[in-house]
Protein backbone atom coordinates (compact mmCIF):
# COMPACT_ATOMS: atom_id res chain seq x y z
CA UNK A 1 0.00 0.00 0.00
CA UNK A 2 2.62 2.59 0.92
CA UNK A 3 4.74 1.63 -1.99
CA UNK A 4 1.66 3.02 -4.31
CA UNK A 5 2.62 6.87 -2.79
CA UNK A 6 5.88 6.98 -4.82
CA UNK A 7 5.26 8.27 -8.18
CA UNK A 8 6.83 6.24 -10.87
CA UNK A 9 10.28 7.66 -10.98
CA UNK A 10 10.84 8.76 -7.36
CA UNK A 11 14.04 10.45 -6.34
CA UNK A 12 15.99 10.46 -3.42
CA UNK A 13 17.56 14.01 -4.91
CA UNK A 14 16.32 17.15 -3.71
CA UNK A 15 13.49 18.38 -5.84
CA UNK A 16 15.47 21.49 -6.70
CA UNK A 17 18.33 19.48 -8.53
CA UNK A 18 16.23 18.80 -11.33
CA UNK A 19 15.80 22.86 -12.95
CA UNK A 20 19.27 23.78 -10.98
CA UNK A 21 21.66 24.24 -13.60
CA UNK A 22 24.71 23.01 -14.01
CA UNK A 23 28.02 25.52 -13.55
CA UNK A 24 31.20 24.58 -15.04
CA UNK A 25 34.09 24.41 -12.55
CA UNK A 26 37.85 24.89 -13.92
CA UNK A 27 39.51 22.16 -14.01
CA UNK A 28 42.46 23.67 -12.62
CA UNK A 29 45.18 22.19 -10.00
CA UNK A 30 45.06 22.57 -6.38
CA UNK A 31 47.56 25.25 -5.80
CA UNK A 32 50.14 24.71 -2.97
CA UNK A 33 49.76 28.26 -1.40
CA UNK A 34 46.53 30.80 -1.28
CA UNK A 35 45.57 33.74 1.22
CA UNK A 36 42.12 32.22 2.05
CA UNK A 37 41.12 28.61 2.38
CA UNK A 38 36.90 28.25 2.65
CA UNK A 39 35.64 24.98 3.66
CA UNK A 40 32.04 24.73 2.16
CA UNK A 41 30.41 26.16 -1.23
CA UNK A 42 27.53 26.73 0.38
CA UNK A 43 26.12 29.99 1.14
CA UNK A 44 28.11 30.59 4.21
CA UNK A 45 31.42 29.78 1.95
CA UNK A 46 30.72 31.43 -1.34
CA UNK A 47 28.96 34.70 0.26
CA UNK A 48 32.29 34.95 2.16
CA UNK A 49 34.40 34.25 -1.30
CA UNK A 50 32.47 37.28 -2.44
CA UNK A 51 34.25 39.68 -0.04
CA UNK A 52 37.45 38.30 -0.24
CA UNK A 53 38.36 37.45 -3.61
CA UNK A 54 37.49 41.11 -5.42
CA UNK A 55 39.89 42.53 -2.99
CA UNK A 56 42.52 40.74 -4.55
CA UNK A 57 43.39 37.94 -1.85
CA UNK A 58 43.97 34.54 -3.89
CA UNK A 59 40.55 32.48 -2.68
CA UNK A 60 39.92 29.00 -2.54
CA UNK A 61 36.63 26.85 -2.16
CA UNK A 62 36.66 23.17 -1.16
CA UNK A 63 33.77 21.07 -0.83
CA UNK A 64 33.83 17.48 0.19
CA UNK A 65 30.97 16.86 -2.77
CA UNK A 66 29.81 19.12 -5.37
CA UNK A 67 29.05 22.94 -4.74
CA UNK A 68 25.85 23.12 -2.98
CA UNK A 69 24.93 19.57 -2.67
CA UNK A 70 24.35 20.21 1.21
CA UNK A 71 21.37 22.23 2.76
CA UNK A 72 22.23 24.82 0.08
CA UNK A 73 20.24 22.78 -2.76
CA UNK A 74 18.07 20.92 0.27
CA UNK A 75 16.45 23.39 1.95
CA UNK A 76 12.81 24.87 1.47
CA UNK A 77 13.71 28.30 0.37
CA UNK A 78 12.00 29.63 3.28
CA UNK A 79 13.37 33.51 4.49
CA UNK A 80 12.61 35.29 7.07
CA UNK A 81 14.68 36.97 10.21
CA UNK A 82 15.88 33.52 11.29
CA UNK A 83 15.65 34.18 15.49
CA UNK A 84 14.30 31.40 17.47
CA UNK A 85 14.13 32.76 21.11
CA UNK A 86 12.29 35.73 21.87
CA UNK A 87 13.72 39.12 22.86
CA UNK A 88 12.10 38.55 25.93
CA UNK A 89 14.58 35.57 26.60
CA UNK A 90 17.17 37.26 24.30
CA UNK A 91 17.31 39.81 27.29
CA UNK A 92 16.80 37.71 30.06
CA UNK A 93 20.06 35.67 28.38
CA UNK A 94 22.28 38.61 27.71
CA UNK A 95 20.34 42.09 28.52
CA UNK A 96 18.73 44.37 26.78
CA UNK A 97 21.34 46.34 24.66
CA UNK A 98 22.83 42.91 23.15
CA UNK A 99 19.18 41.20 22.59
CA UNK A 100 18.35 44.48 20.26
CA UNK A 101 21.87 44.14 18.62
CA UNK A 102 20.89 40.10 18.12
CA UNK A 103 17.57 41.18 16.47
CA UNK A 104 19.10 44.04 14.75
CA UNK A 105 21.24 41.20 12.58
CA UNK A 106 18.75 39.22 12.29
CA UNK A 107 16.58 41.68 10.61
CA UNK A 108 20.04 42.76 8.73
CA UNK A 109 19.87 39.07 7.26
CA UNK A 110 16.75 39.67 5.87
CA UNK A 111 17.47 42.96 4.18
CA UNK A 112 20.76 41.79 2.97
CA UNK A 113 18.64 39.04 0.84
CA UNK A 114 16.68 41.66 -0.42
CA UNK A 115 19.46 43.52 -1.73
CA UNK A 116 21.27 40.76 -2.69
CA UNK A 117 18.68 39.89 -4.84
CA UNK A 118 18.94 43.33 -7.38
CA UNK A 119 22.71 42.40 -7.50
CA UNK A 120 23.77 41.76 -11.26
CA UNK A 121 24.61 37.98 -12.07
CA UNK A 122 21.75 36.72 -8.73
CA UNK A 123 18.94 35.65 -9.39
CA UNK A 124 16.60 33.77 -6.71
CA UNK A 125 13.38 34.46 -7.36
CA UNK A 126 12.48 36.57 -4.02
CA UNK A 127 9.22 37.22 -3.68
CA UNK A 128 7.75 38.82 -0.21
CA UNK A 129 5.15 36.57 0.62
CA UNK A 130 4.43 36.48 4.04
CA UNK A 131 4.86 33.48 6.32
CA UNK A 132 1.48 31.66 8.04
CA UNK A 133 2.44 30.86 11.07
CA UNK A 134 -0.89 28.29 12.36
CA UNK A 135 -1.65 27.42 15.78
CA UNK A 136 -2.34 23.57 16.42
CA UNK A 137 -4.15 24.08 19.65
CA UNK A 138 -6.31 26.60 20.70
CA UNK A 139 -4.75 27.78 23.52
CA UNK A 140 -1.91 28.39 21.00
CA UNK A 141 -3.76 30.78 19.07
CA UNK A 142 -4.29 33.02 22.29
CA UNK A 143 -0.35 33.19 22.91
CA UNK A 144 0.05 34.20 19.25
CA UNK A 145 -2.97 36.74 19.06
CA UNK A 146 -0.80 38.26 22.70
CA UNK A 147 2.61 38.44 20.93
CA UNK A 148 0.70 40.25 18.21
CA UNK A 149 -0.46 42.79 20.06
CA UNK A 150 2.34 43.51 22.28
CA UNK A 151 4.70 43.52 19.12
CA UNK A 152 8.34 43.77 18.73
CA UNK A 153 10.57 46.06 20.43
CA UNK A 154 13.09 45.65 17.44
CA UNK A 155 11.36 44.93 14.12
CA UNK A 156 8.56 46.43 12.45
CA UNK A 157 6.17 43.20 12.05
CA UNK A 158 2.95 44.34 10.27
CA UNK A 159 1.87 40.69 11.93
CA UNK A 160 -1.97 39.86 12.01
CA UNK A 161 -4.06 37.32 12.68
CA UNK A 162 -6.17 34.95 11.15
CA UNK A 163 -9.09 33.72 13.56
CA UNK A 164 -10.15 29.97 12.33
CA UNK A 165 -13.32 31.69 10.98
CA UNK A 166 -11.59 33.15 8.64
CA UNK A 167 -8.96 30.38 7.70
CA UNK A 168 -9.96 29.47 4.53
CA UNK A 169 -8.81 33.03 3.09
CA UNK A 170 -4.78 31.49 4.18
CA UNK A 171 -5.36 27.38 4.09
CA UNK A 172 -7.78 25.06 2.88
CA UNK A 173 -7.55 23.02 6.60
CA UNK A 174 -9.36 22.31 9.70
CA UNK A 175 -6.23 21.82 11.26
CA UNK A 176 -5.22 24.81 12.68
CA UNK A 177 -6.93 26.79 15.51
CA UNK A 178 -6.04 30.04 13.33
CA UNK A 179 -2.64 31.83 12.98
CA UNK A 180 -0.54 34.92 13.01
CA UNK A 181 0.85 36.03 9.42
CA UNK A 182 3.80 37.37 9.12
CA UNK A 183 3.98 39.68 5.86
CA UNK A 184 7.67 40.22 5.64
CA UNK A 185 8.91 36.99 5.32
CA UNK A 186 9.88 35.32 1.72
CA UNK A 187 10.39 32.66 -0.38
CA UNK A 188 13.25 31.72 -3.04
CA UNK A 189 13.70 29.65 -6.11
CA UNK A 190 16.72 27.63 -4.39
CA UNK A 191 17.14 26.38 -7.79
CA UNK A 192 18.35 29.72 -9.36
CA UNK A 193 20.06 31.09 -6.24
CA UNK A 194 22.84 28.83 -5.57
CA UNK A 195 23.62 28.33 -9.46
CA UNK A 196 23.99 32.28 -9.33
CA UNK A 197 25.85 32.66 -6.44
CA UNK A 198 28.29 30.13 -7.55
CA UNK A 199 28.68 32.00 -10.83
CA UNK A 200 29.80 34.79 -9.07
CA UNK A 201 31.82 33.45 -6.99
CA UNK A 202 33.78 32.57 -9.95
CA UNK A 203 33.42 35.50 -11.92
CA UNK A 204 34.73 37.60 -8.72
CA UNK A 205 37.91 35.22 -8.87
CA UNK A 206 37.75 32.88 -6.12
CA UNK A 207 38.84 29.05 -7.13
CA UNK A 208 35.88 26.45 -6.68
CA UNK A 209 36.45 22.79 -6.68
CA UNK A 210 34.32 19.91 -5.90
CA UNK A 211 34.91 16.33 -4.39
CA UNK A 212 37.85 17.91 -3.08
CA UNK A 213 37.17 16.98 0.96
CA UNK A 214 39.20 18.26 3.57
CA UNK A 215 40.60 15.65 5.75
CA UNK A 216 42.62 17.76 7.97
CA UNK A 217 44.07 22.05 9.39
CA UNK A 218 46.83 22.20 11.47
CA UNK A 219 48.46 25.59 12.16
CA UNK A 220 51.79 26.52 10.53
CA UNK A 221 53.44 29.61 11.59
CA UNK A 222 50.75 32.80 11.65
CA UNK A 223 48.91 30.97 8.72
CA UNK A 224 47.32 27.00 8.43
CA UNK A 225 48.30 23.86 6.39
CA UNK A 226 45.69 22.10 5.31
CA UNK A 227 45.43 18.51 4.25
CA UNK A 228 42.71 17.74 1.46
CA UNK A 229 42.04 14.90 -0.85
CA UNK A 230 43.64 16.16 -3.30
CA UNK A 231 47.28 17.23 -1.64
CA UNK A 232 47.92 19.86 0.85
CA UNK A 233 47.59 23.79 0.62
CA UNK A 234 49.20 26.53 2.88
CA UNK A 235 46.49 28.99 3.79
CA UNK A 236 47.15 32.14 5.05
CA UNK A 237 43.11 32.49 6.66
CA UNK A 238 40.85 29.73 6.56
CA UNK A 239 36.98 30.25 6.88
CA UNK A 240 34.65 27.31 8.45
CA UNK A 241 31.74 26.98 6.60
CA UNK A 242 30.18 23.76 6.59
CA UNK A 243 27.63 24.20 9.52
CA UNK A 244 25.65 20.82 9.87
CA UNK A 245 28.28 18.85 7.77
CA UNK A 246 31.27 19.94 9.68
CA UNK A 247 32.22 16.53 11.37
CA UNK A 248 36.17 16.37 12.82
CA UNK A 249 37.77 18.88 11.38
CA UNK A 250 37.43 21.51 14.07
CA UNK A 251 36.79 19.52 17.13
CA UNK A 252 36.24 22.49 19.17
CA UNK A 253 33.03 23.39 16.72
CA UNK A 254 32.53 19.44 16.78
CA UNK A 255 31.29 19.94 20.23
CA UNK A 256 28.97 22.55 19.59
CA UNK A 257 26.96 21.68 16.41
CA UNK A 258 24.44 19.30 16.32
CA UNK A 259 24.07 17.80 13.21
CA UNK A 260 20.19 16.97 12.74
CA UNK A 261 18.33 15.51 9.86
CA UNK A 262 15.68 17.46 8.32
CA UNK A 263 13.45 16.08 5.43
CA UNK A 264 11.53 17.34 2.69
CA UNK A 265 9.05 15.56 0.16
CA UNK A 266 7.44 17.15 -3.06
CA UNK A 267 4.61 15.48 -4.18
CA UNK A 268 3.42 15.32 -8.29
CA UNK A 269 1.66 18.19 -10.20
CA UNK A 270 -1.03 19.10 -8.53
CA UNK A 271 -3.91 19.95 -10.42
CA UNK A 272 -4.70 24.13 -10.42
CA UNK A 273 -8.20 24.20 -9.29
CA UNK A 274 -6.92 22.06 -5.65
CA UNK A 275 -3.79 24.38 -5.32
CA UNK A 276 -5.81 27.07 -5.51
CA UNK A 277 -8.63 25.79 -3.14
CA UNK A 278 -5.92 24.46 -0.43
CA UNK A 279 -3.33 27.46 -0.79
CA UNK A 280 -5.19 30.61 -2.09
CA UNK A 281 -2.22 32.80 -1.48
CA UNK A 282 1.95 31.66 -2.25
CA UNK A 283 2.87 32.17 1.57
CA UNK A 284 5.26 30.18 3.42
CA UNK A 285 3.87 27.56 6.04
CA UNK A 286 4.92 26.70 9.37
CA UNK A 287 3.38 26.01 12.61
CA UNK A 288 3.47 25.83 16.39
CA UNK A 289 4.66 22.40 16.98
CA UNK A 290 8.07 22.09 18.60
CA UNK A 291 8.86 19.15 15.98
CA UNK A 292 8.14 22.25 13.68
CA UNK A 293 6.13 21.56 9.83
CA UNK A 294 7.44 23.95 7.27
CA UNK A 295 5.99 23.67 3.88
CA UNK A 296 4.97 25.98 0.88
CA UNK A 297 4.16 25.39 -2.86
CA UNK A 298 6.81 25.37 -5.72
CA UNK A 299 7.98 28.57 -7.35
CA UNK A 300 5.60 27.39 -10.07
CA UNK A 301 2.76 26.80 -7.70
CA UNK A 302 2.45 23.33 -9.00
CA UNK A 303 3.50 20.98 -6.18
CA UNK A 304 3.13 20.77 -2.68
CA UNK A 305 6.78 20.89 -0.67
CA UNK A 306 6.77 19.93 2.67
CA UNK A 307 9.55 19.17 5.01
CA UNK A 308 10.09 18.39 9.11
CA UNK A 309 11.41 16.76 11.59
CA UNK A 310 10.28 13.24 11.64
CA UNK A 311 12.60 10.43 12.38
CA UNK A 312 14.10 8.99 15.80
CA UNK A 313 16.86 8.67 14.02
CA UNK A 314 18.66 9.44 10.94
CA UNK A 315 17.39 7.46 8.22
CA UNK A 316 16.17 6.64 4.31
CA UNK A 317 14.57 9.12 2.69
CA UNK A 318 12.23 6.65 1.34
CA UNK A 319 11.35 5.92 4.95
CA UNK A 320 10.96 9.30 6.22
CA UNK A 321 9.11 10.48 3.11
CA UNK A 322 6.20 8.38 4.04
CA UNK A 323 6.00 9.51 7.25
CA UNK A 324 5.91 12.87 5.55
CA UNK A 325 3.18 12.14 3.56
CA UNK A 326 1.37 11.20 6.57
CA UNK A 327 1.96 14.19 8.46
CA UNK A 328 0.56 16.37 5.28
CA UNK A 329 -2.39 13.95 4.73
CA UNK A 330 -3.69 14.86 8.23
CA UNK A 331 -3.47 18.68 7.67
CA UNK A 332 -4.74 18.13 4.14
CA UNK A 333 -6.94 15.47 3.79
CA UNK A 334 -7.73 15.64 0.14
CA UNK A 335 -3.55 14.96 -0.98
CA UNK A 336 -4.48 11.69 0.75
CA UNK A 337 -3.69 10.02 -2.82
CA UNK A 338 -1.12 12.24 -4.25
CA UNK A 339 2.01 10.40 -4.68
CA UNK A 340 5.43 11.83 -4.04
CA UNK A 341 8.47 12.45 -6.49
CA UNK A 342 10.85 13.43 -4.45
CA UNK A 343 12.06 12.95 -1.16
CA UNK A 344 15.57 13.90 0.41
CA UNK A 345 17.11 15.24 3.58
CA UNK A 346 19.76 17.74 4.57
CA UNK A 347 21.74 17.75 7.97
CA UNK A 348 20.59 21.19 9.59
CA UNK A 349 23.25 22.60 12.05
CA UNK A 350 21.66 23.24 15.63
CA UNK A 351 23.27 24.03 18.63
CA UNK A 352 22.40 24.18 22.38
CA UNK A 353 21.52 27.97 22.38
CA UNK A 354 19.06 27.83 19.46
CA UNK A 355 21.28 30.62 17.75
CA UNK A 356 23.67 31.13 15.15
CA UNK A 357 27.28 31.65 15.81
CA UNK A 358 30.35 33.45 14.13
CA UNK A 359 33.51 34.26 15.04
CA UNK A 360 37.56 34.19 14.39
CA UNK A 361 40.31 32.33 16.52
CA UNK A 362 43.91 33.46 15.07
CA UNK A 363 42.89 33.51 11.58
CA UNK A 364 40.39 30.21 11.89
CA UNK A 365 37.20 32.07 10.63
CA UNK A 366 33.51 30.70 11.11
CA UNK A 367 30.11 30.80 10.79
CA UNK A 368 27.31 28.15 11.59
CA UNK A 369 24.59 27.00 14.24
CA UNK A 370 21.82 28.16 11.79
CA UNK A 371 19.23 25.79 13.32
CA UNK A 372 17.03 25.35 10.06
CA UNK A 373 16.77 28.76 9.57
CA UNK A 374 19.62 29.29 7.14
CA UNK A 375 19.47 30.58 3.69
CA UNK A 376 19.40 34.17 4.43
CA UNK A 377 21.62 33.98 8.02
CA UNK A 378 24.07 31.93 6.00
CA UNK A 379 24.05 34.30 3.55
CA UNK A 380 24.40 37.13 5.66
CA UNK A 381 27.03 35.70 8.08
CA UNK A 382 29.15 34.58 5.28
CA UNK A 383 29.18 37.73 3.83
CA UNK A 384 30.32 39.00 7.35
CA UNK A 385 32.93 37.13 8.12
CA UNK A 386 34.16 37.02 3.86
CA UNK A 387 34.49 40.61 5.36
CA UNK A 388 36.53 40.10 8.23
CA UNK A 389 39.17 37.70 6.56
CA UNK A 390 39.20 40.50 3.79
CA UNK A 391 40.78 43.14 6.49
CA UNK A 392 37.21 45.20 5.77
CA UNK A 393 35.32 45.18 8.69
CA UNK A 394 36.80 45.32 12.21
CA UNK A 395 33.67 45.64 14.16
CA UNK A 396 32.18 42.76 15.93
CA UNK A 397 28.90 40.76 14.96
CA UNK A 398 26.21 40.76 17.49
CA UNK A 399 26.47 36.92 17.05
CA UNK A 400 30.58 36.83 18.11
CA UNK A 401 29.85 38.08 21.10
CA UNK A 402 27.42 35.97 22.83
CA UNK A 403 28.78 32.48 24.15
CA UNK A 404 28.58 29.58 21.90
CA UNK A 405 28.20 26.05 24.91
CA UNK A 406 28.17 22.69 24.57
CA UNK A 407 27.49 20.22 26.86
CA UNK A 408 28.85 17.47 28.63
CA UNK A 409 29.55 14.15 27.07
CA UNK A 410 28.53 15.60 23.82
CA UNK A 411 31.65 15.00 21.08
CA UNK A 412 29.43 15.64 17.82
CA UNK A 413 27.05 12.41 17.49
CA UNK A 414 23.84 13.69 19.10
CA UNK A 415 22.86 10.63 21.23
CA UNK A 416 20.35 12.65 22.95
CA UNK A 417 18.22 13.38 19.55
CA UNK A 418 16.13 10.40 19.90
CA UNK A 419 14.65 10.79 23.36
CA UNK A 420 14.53 14.33 22.52
CA UNK A 421 11.79 13.65 19.68
CA UNK A 422 9.37 11.48 21.77
CA UNK A 423 9.72 14.48 24.65
CA UNK A 424 9.09 16.80 22.07
CA UNK A 425 6.30 14.52 20.71
CA UNK A 426 4.16 14.56 23.65
CA UNK A 427 4.89 17.92 24.13
CA UNK A 428 3.03 18.66 20.99
CA UNK A 429 0.20 16.38 21.79
CA UNK A 430 -0.33 17.86 25.04
CA UNK A 431 0.48 21.62 23.22
CA UNK A 432 2.60 22.58 25.63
Amino acid sequence: MAETLFADGFKTTPYWQDTAPAVPLPNTALPSEIDVLIIGAGYTGLNAALQTAPQGLGTLVLDAEHPGWGCSLRNGGQLSTSLKPSFAALARRYGRELATQLCQEAQASLDYMHAFSQEDGIEMGLKEVGRFHGAHKPHLYKKLEQDCTAGHPVWTTDTFMVPKAEMARELGTDAYHGGIVFPHHCSIDVSSYHPSLLRKALAAGALVKGTCRVLSIERLGTGFQVLTSEGTVKAGKVILATNGYSGPLSPWHQRRIIPIGSYVIATEELPTEVVDRLFPTDRVLSDTRKLVYYYRLSPDRKRMLFGGRVSLSETDPRNSALKLHRDMTALFPELASVKISHGWMGFVGYTFDTLMHAGEDKGLFFAGGYCGSGVGMASYLGMRIGQKAAGQEKALSAFERIPFPTRPLYTGTPWFLAPSVLVYRLRDKLGI
